[in-house]
């Protein structure tokens, strides 16, 4: 093939697309300019009647205060009118060679009378503020000024007030360079349009930013340096909770304060806007203390919601796959996109419960929900390190206000709610499998303290803590030298903290423990791919935490091996085992049981929470060789371990507990829509297992009700546990399962079922 008629073709191809969005950019900016014009005229149907009764005897206003309060109203009217009427006419007879540079250029060119309103503006709001405490009928008036709406089973007749249509203008000026940006961005050099746009953009910015210089009051409490400009430091969506409901906020920090924004729902052609919430100077941010926050307590969300709504989120992504696979797009694919786009909304919504609390300098306090310790204490870094340049306190106008907040929309880096769905299609979705970590040691540590590290991993937009190192006391180069086993699910970075041990503890489980260090890398495929350990240094405020890593992808990890050796246990057929030990339920999965009940009930997260693998990997040579030792080695053991030992025990059965053969059944039973019927299915489909897998199933069913008993303490539900044991007792075989080789493919269907399968199955009393 001519690879230089296929770029010219591509070429030829993005051009017609840019040249569609031009006309669509343009039909935005029609609808908005139509709305404007409606908000205008609102503003001027008072003024005639007005001005006829300011000759009166008994006047409502003098012409004095008419004049001052809608000062510029018609000209401005008259400008955009005239505006509109060039533009429709042109759309309406849309060609690609269409022009409309002129109109723009002459629109900017008339910016002069936005100067003269913006001048006024104060004084216009300052008047009329006064001419309602003066007289009831204007107050009447001015509150209840109706805006007409073009738009179908829209109210015909909105009402708003006179102080929100006087900002209206104000607003328009701040967005001209934004609407300009996009014209041009989709309107080609070689167009005939594009150095009359460049042009009044030209105008436009140079307008704008002699606005802002005038309309920012130069006073002693300015938060900056003489000359330095205000600064955006970060940004982030972050849920925030507003009389016990979870609300989604974008939040801005600047180098002088910290605002607290909405992202308006967008609407044709108008793009991103914001509305602002809150803001607080940086001088006057504090951090609640932990009693001052204990009169708000986090409400929480039941486990088991956001786990159901993984499930819902992976069977999606499936659907999708699926959907692409047979065509590349439609109304189908569109509508799942959407469908996801929503569950992921709420899931990211729904999933943070770490606080994090600000107050203003009266005392006032703003809870945001944060899923992790590390951004908490990202965000706590940077304010206080930008408090330490002395700024002073302030207060802004509302005009300063919305200019900062219309400003948000260019300075942004974070553009998107942190969603899959705004990923590329050929992006990484990141990796799924299992990733063994061994925590070495410490170095550079200045003082001996009792230091631990935590573990967390990105899964589903948010990041988890799932393993915690033990507490190595009294030293300033800890050798924990511990490895865990995590599961990942579309994960691409790992983090760890470390901290340091306080003795006091808080009733409700919040860490109060010092963060001394904190770091993250990113988990890159191609360096994980290899069966080796790969060793790695997180450098973090002059502290090294040496790791080693590896990874085995879901495909890999879900091969059920079966043992070499038949006089053991780990891969021997459930059957096979219970025979030998002339025993109804295996000893391994008594023996763990029990040691469970002794002393892990109360263990917050426990079969969630990773074991260290190497007492894991011990205790499974220890059943294997049938040591007699064992008892005592688990006695000595963290819990989790033991937790850890049981669940390989199930992963690696070379056939999974409810078998094969009925895993069809199963998961056609889990899809009767009928409540009564499924129940009955599920009860005779667990009476047809062989004996050992039956009665080990009661055996672990029976243990797995007294855990969730303990919810209130070890967090542990029974959709929870449902989550951890379900895709290991249920599985197809290897023959049946379409699980895919590419190592970062979602979560499986397969997967989907067992964990619904396990919840139905652990909620049914038997």
């Amino acid at each position: 093939p001519n690879t230089d008629e296929e770029c010219l073709g591509t070429s030829e191809l993005d051009v017609e697309k840019g040249l569609k969005m031009r006309k669509w950019v343009l039909s935005g900016i029609l609808a908005s300019e139509e709305a404007y014009l409606s908000h205008l005229e609102a503003l001027l149907l008072p003024m005639k009647p007005l001005k006829a009764a300011a000759t009166t005897s008994q006047p409502m206003l003098t012409l004095q205060q008419i004049e001052t309060i809608f000062f510029k109203v018609p000209e401005l009217h008259e400008i955009h009118k005239d505006f509109y009427d060039g533009l429709l006419p042109r759309v309406q007879q849309w060609s690609h060679r269409q022009c409309v540079g002129d109109l723009f250029q002459k629109l900017a060119s008339q910016l002069g009378v936005y100067r003269a309103f913006v001048d006024n503006y104060k004084v216009a709001v300052e008047t009329a503020e006064k001419c309602c405490q003066a007289n009831s009928q204007f107050a009447e008036i001015s509150e209840n000024l109706k805006v007409k709406s073009a738009k179908e089973g829209k109210d015909q007749n909105a009402k708003n007030s006179l102080e929100s249509l006087l900002y209206k203008p104000v607003d328009r000026v701040t967005r001209s360079t934004l609407v300009l940006h996009d014209l041009l961005k989709h309107t080609p050099s070689t167009h005939p349009d594009h150095p009359l746009l460049q042009d009044a953009l030209r105008i436009s910015q140079n307008f704008l930013s002699s606005i802002n210089e005038e309309i920012t009051p130069r006073r002693q409490s300015m938060t900056v340096k003489k000359g330095e400009n205000r600064q955006l430091l970060r940004d982030q969506f972050m849920v925030e909770l507003v009389e016990g409901s979870r609300k989604l906020r974008h939040v801005f920090l600047f180098t002088d304060l910290l605002l607290c924004a909405k992202l308006k729902k967008q609407t044709g052609g108008q793009g991103q806007q914001y509305d602002c919430k809150w803001y607080i100077p940086l001088a006057d941010v504090t951090f609640q203390t932990i009693d001052e926050s204990e009169s708000s307590p986090v409400p929480q969300i039941p486990e088991e919601e956001i786990d159901a709504m993984k499930v819902k989120i992976s069977q999606i992504k499936n659907e999708i796959q699926r959907e692409k696979r047979v065509c590349k797009g439609g109304k189908v694919l569109d509508r799942l996109r959407k469908k996801l786009c929503e569950q992921e909304s709420l899931l990211l919504l729904i999933s943070p419960c770490m606080a994090f609390r600000v107050s203003n300098r009266n005392g006032k306090g703003y809870t945001f929900l944060i899923s992790s310790d590390y951004e908490r204490e990202e965000w706590r870094e940077i304010i206080r390190e930008q408090q330490k340049k002395c700024f002073k306190s302030f207060s802004l106008t509302s005009l300063e206000l919305q200019m900062l907040t219309n400003s948000c929309v260019k300075l942004q880096t974070v553009h998107n709610v942190p969603l899959t769905i705004n990923k590329e299609d050929d992006e990484s979705t990141g990796l799924y499998g299992f990733l063994n970590v061994i925590v070495h040691s410490a170095t550079g540590l200045k003082q001996s303290l009792n230091l631990y590290c935590t573990l967390e991993v990105d899964t589903f937009g948010y990041f988890v803590n799932k393993a915690k190192t033990r507490v190595y006391r009294d030293t300033t180069e800890p050798n924990w030298n511990e490895e865990f086993e995590i599961e990942l699910e579309g994960s691409q970075t790992l983090r760890l903290l470390c901290y340091s041990k306080v003795r006091h503890c808080r009733d409700d489980g919040e860490n109060m423990d010092r963060i001394m260090a904190k770091g993250q890398i990113q988990l890159d495929p191609q360096s994980l791919q290899g069966k080796d350990w790969q060793r790695t240094v997180i450098s973090m405020n002059g502290i090294e935490v040496k790791l080693s890593m590896r990874f085995t992808s879901r495909e890999f990890s879900l091969k059920r091996m079966p043992s070499r050796k038949q006089s053991g246990v780990f891969g021997v057929k459930i059957g096979a085992v219970t025979k030998r030990e002339h025993s109804k339920v295996p000893l391994i999965v008594r023996q763990c049981v029990e040691e469970i009940e002794r002393r892990g009930m109360e263990e917050v997260g426990i079969y969630r929470v990773s074991g260290v693998a190497t007492d894991i990997q011990a205790l499974k040579a220890a059943f294997d060789a049938n040591n007699k030792d064992v008892s005592v080695m688990m006695s000595e053991m963290d819990v989790n371990a033991i937790a850890g030992t049981l669940k390989l025990y199930f992963r690696e059965l070379p056939e999974p507990l409810f078998t094969d053969e009925l895993y069809a059944n199963f998961t056609e039973g889990i899809a009767l829509s009928d409540s009564v019927a499924k129940e009955s299915c599920m009860l005779n489909l667990l009476l047809s297992l062989p004996e050992p897998n039956l009665l080990t199933f009661l055996f672990l069913l029976d243990h797995l009700k007294r855990v969730a008993e303990n919810e209130s303490v070890n967090k542990m539900s029974f959709h929870n546990l449902a989550t951890v044991f379900g895709p290991t007792l249920l599985r197809p075989s290897e023959k049946d399962s379409k699980i895919p080789s590419n190592p970062t493919q979602p979560i499986s269907m397969s997967d989907s079922w067992s964990l619904e399968v396990m919840s139905q199955v652990t909620t049914k009393q038997y």
